[in-house]
């Protein structure tokens, strides 16, 4: 007989679960549930771990390819490149823990996404991250930022994982809830990449890492819920990390899955020792059975309710081979944690979990996962926004409006971050934050890999498939600037509540957007997460669809950065300008607009132009490279000479264009290389069809407008690099 507790429809709504979903329940039961049951039920029909509002939506992406090993489905992601190993990777939000408790928040997204790389085999070789804060006037945004930004340090400094690149916006519509989306990027052996599907009934369940306390229960639920004045007070359901304890795990499931030991395995992440258990068993088709007196504990009196439901951390599920128990239980103890024997694969089909002698859970396992709620919410696609002629636009002085851009939150530099963030740990990073994208070397080969995360919140809300389209081709510029063959991306779909037509229509828009850049491109999605009912009262954040690239150097000497590092070298653009404003920077931070449709994205013509400038990088032809995005065509420029400290002499816009339009526009498939061959670049160009121009050139110490003026580098470094260590002072 199973322990019950008087389930009421307050209980019902206080777990997330609407009228038709809870009679779906009872149907799958035949009975009333435990409420430890319906806790379960909770959690995997949830949002955050069901993708019930996207999974249609999903489906429509392209997963496979001719160098994709694993596709969504497993922890992360997996990638072929060759000489017997791969890249494994995933992107993840902690987005409403962090707003809540920042530091920790922060950490555990990180400590998370970690475990779902190594949990396949691999080792963890990178970090990456993307965040958003509200408007730097908001009285908590400082608050946010130094806690966010010292809890990634502080876990992925500790674990010894470099963090090498990221992006960092604000922006009012996350005044109320922030974004932080963690990736992780680790190498394996393509022959050897682990999975999470249940096998061989008989074979014991193994828990492994920390105890468990109460810590991040409801961590699920709360994560596919919107924010109201009450949520702050949630900070029992926020996870508390513990990075060495992180090390320690990671080192001792590399050891024991170099033994040849284990059939399956899974982190315990969301909805913790329930999503892993129930997972593992759906994969393959069997059932589990549990014996939670065998968990170890940090707390006293805990139920099993609490057990399943916690979302404490650096703990993992193994199922091993018959006869493994022994070795994995002398692994664990050489590193000093957890290893307990706490249940068995069976082939009832059911999971079945019992406390002191008692069952106190008994449901089928498919349909936590196979009937989970799945819906064609209803959208209305977003309004089309007028195109903005630049002649229409407020023309301020070139220079000028570039100090302004230089020192604005979202393109002022971001090296305060970073400098709290361990990069070059390993001694495998080849370049550093800052650039386009970050290179890894992959050791004992001259491989190296290339990654980025990108995403234009501001297109997204403009035009969501065009913004999505554009989210996937920038990762594909930056790969390429820096000479990587781009391979695969993930993706993390942030949003605001779906269930509202609006908010649907751009998940719908920018899902399309991806999708089709990705087909064109060849560019598969191999792993994401999906992160909805992002607001709070009703607010929205911006859809921010954010795109992690990853890309493959075969020599980690061919590469570029973006820095000018020598005068004398022409200068070429590579692209057409037509002088695109509207949804620009420039816009929003001269003109005092946010208007405007962004920038028309043709992913045949990144294609183009991206296997051009892979070209000349592989080739030695050029020097640097920079795509532009934000802020243009000057902004890159800036960029370009404050990397290298070597400045830059400009020709002046070319007639029958306004000059804001060619210095600010934000038209895409665009280059700048710095190179001491502009012919050999010109006639390559012209070759791959590419529109190309020569510039200027660069020049020591100052930016330098022809008819326009001058800025030396030391003024511009002053303001790109201050408003940051400024504003957080």
């Amino acid at each position: 007989m199973i322990p019950n507790a008087k389930i009421t429809p307050e209980v019902v709504k206080e777990h997330g679960l609407t009228e038709d979903e809870y009679a779906l329940l009872l149907k799958i039961m035949d009975r009333e549930p435990s409420l430890a049951e319906l806790g379960i039920f909770s959690v995997m029909w949830s949002e955050h771990c069901s993708y019930k509002s996207s999974r249609v939506w999903l489906k429509t992406f392209p997963t496979s390819g001719s160098k994709v090993l694993q596709g969504p489905g497993e922890n992360a992601g997996a990638v072929d490149i060759g000489d017997g190993l791969a890249a494994v990777f995933k992107i993840e939000s902690h987005n409403h823990p962090s707003f809540i408790e920042p530091y920790q928040g922060a950490a555990t997204g990180v400590g998370g996404i970690l475990r779902d790389v190594f949990t396949m085999g691999a080792r963890p070789i990178a970090n990456l991250n993307a965040l958003r804060f509200g408007s730097p006037d908001h009285p908590k945004t400082r608050h946010l930022v130094a806690g966010v930004v010292a809890g990634i340090g502080g876990y992925g400094n500790c674990v010894g994982v470099p963090t090498v690149a990221g992006e960092t916006n604000f922006h009012p519509s996350y005044n109320g809830n922030i974004l932080v989306n963690a990736m992780t990027v680790g190498l394996a052996r393509a022959d050897r990449i682990f999975k999470a599907a249940a096998r061989g009934p008989g074979n014991r369940v193994l828990y492994v890492g920390a105890k468990t306390g109460r810590d991040g229960i409801h961590g699920a639920t709360m994560a596919s819920a919107e924010f109201t004045e009450e949520s702050e007070a949630r900070r029992p359901t926020v996870q508390v990390g513990d990075p060495f304890t992180e090390k320690l795990l990671l080192e001792a499931c590399l050891e024991l899955m170099a033994e040849d030991a284990i059939v399956a395995i899974q982190d315990m992440g969301a909805a913790g020792l329930t999503s892993s258990s129930v997972e593992m068993a759906a994969r393959g088709g069997l059932g589990i059975a549990l014996d939670l007196d065998r968990v170890p504990i940090r707390e006293t009196g805990m139920t099993a309710y609490e057990i399943m439901l916690s979302e404490s951390q650096e703990r993992m599920l193994l199922i091993v081979k018959p006869g493994a128990e022994k070795i994995a239980e002398r692994i664990f103890a050489k590193w000093e944690l957890d290893c307990a024997d706490i249940g068995v694969v069976t082939e009832t089909g059911r999971l079945i979990v019992s406390k002191n002698g008692t069952v106190e859970i008994d449901i089928p396992v498919a349909p936590l996962v196979d009937q989970a709620p799945l819906y064609r919410r209803p959208y209305v696609a977003s309004p089309k926004r007028a195109e903005i002629k630049a002649a229409n636009v407020k023309a301020a002085e070139p220079l000028e409006a570039l100090r302004k851009l230089m020192g604005s939150p979202d393109l002022a530099s971001k090296r305060w971050i970073w400098d709290q963030y361990d990069h070059l740990v390993g001694n495998d990073t080849i370049q550093t934050p800052g650039g386009d994208a970050a290179v890894v070397r992959v050791r004992d080969t001259r491989k190296a890999l290339a990654m980025v995360v990108d995403c234009t919140p501001r297109y997204c809300a403009a035009d969501p498939r065009r913004g999505g389209m554009q989210a996937v081709v920038e990762t594909w510029r930056n790969l390429s600037a820096v000479g990587a063959l781009p391979i695969a991306i993930t993706d993390n779909l942030n949003f605001g509540n779906p269930e509202r037509p609006e908010i649907m229509g751009q998940i719908v828009g920018c899902i399309e957007g991806m999708g089709e850049a990705c087909r064109v491109l060849d560019y598969p999605v191999i792993s994401g997460n999906v992160s909805l009912y992002n607001e709070t009262n009703g607010q929205a954040i911006l859809p921010t669809p954010v795109v992690g690239g990853v890309g493959l150097l075969d020599d980690y000497t061919k590469t570029v950065g973006i820095g000018l590092a020598a005068p004398g070298r022409a200068l070429i653009l590579l692209g057409e300008t037509r002088g695109w404003l509207g949804a620009s920077i420039y816009l929003r931070e001269i003109a005092g607009w946010e208007e405007g449709a962004p920038p028309p994205v043709d992913p045949a013509l990144e294609k183009r132009t991206g296997d051009l400038v892979r070209g000349l990088v592989r080739g030695g032809t050029v020097e640097a490279c920079h795509d532009l995005s934000d802020g243009g065509l000057l902004v890159a420029v800036a960029e370009m000479a404050l990397a290298g400290g070597t400045g830059a002499r400009l020709d002046a816009a070319p007639t029958g264009l306004p000059g804001h339009g060619w210095w600010f526009g934000e038209d895409q498939a665009r280059y700048v290389v710095a190179t001491t061959a502009p012919e050999a670049v010109l006639k390559a160009a012209a070759a791959a069809g590419v529109p190309a121009r020569r510039i200027g050139e660069t020049a020591a110490g100052s930016l330098t407008l022809a008819g326009a003026g001058a800025i030396s580098l030391d003024e511009l470094r002053a303001i790109h690099e201050g408003w940051l260590p400024n504003y957080m002072s």
